[in-house]
């Protein structure tokens, strides 16, 4: 069978939009612009204002110096390659998804009682939540993370 052609490259804008969708603030809604921008200068890092941090967000704006992307890294708690390598940037979304998903305390919940279950139950388990899955018409767990981005 063919290998699958690698996805597009993602843009610094929709790296930054999935950035501003997933990590949040303890309150549970997206940080503002003027959040961002205050807590990079409360940091004493380099001033970016809220609207240019909007405009490289929306794509109006790609080209920040590497002073500001280490600072919106450092911001947002992941490595400054996220930027750059989109190898780094899809390992980094899929601890960013699966930190989402443990927001939820019902998830949180089966995870922790699974904890020290051998590995054939482990597999039992996964079966048995991929056929519930497919009886309620969801797609595998990546389209879940997927789909909790985009609340």
């Amino acid at each position: 069978m063919p290998d699958t052609p690698r996805q597009a490259r993602k843009s610094l804008a929709a790296k930054l939009d999935h950035l501003f969708r997933t990590v949040r603030p303890k309150g549970g809604g997206e940080y503002t612009f003027e959040e961002v921008s205050d807590a990079l200068k409360a940091r004493g890092g380099p001033t970016i204002s809220g609207t240019y941090i909007w405009q490289l967000r929306k794509g109006l704006r790609d080209n920040p110096t590497m002073r500001h992307l280490e600072a919106l890294a450092d911001f947002f708690g992941v490595p400054p390659a996220y930027f750059f390598d989109d190898a780094a940037a899809e390992r980094i979304d899929a601890e960013l998804a699966l930190l989402t998903a443990l927001r939820d305390s019902s998830i949180r919940q089966i995870a922790l009682r699974a904890s020290g279950l051998s590995t054939k139950s482990l597999d039992a388990i996964t079966e048995m939540l991929e056929r519930v899955r497919e009886l309620e018409g969801l797609g595998d767990a990546g389209d879940h993370a997927d789909s909790m981005r985009s609340e």
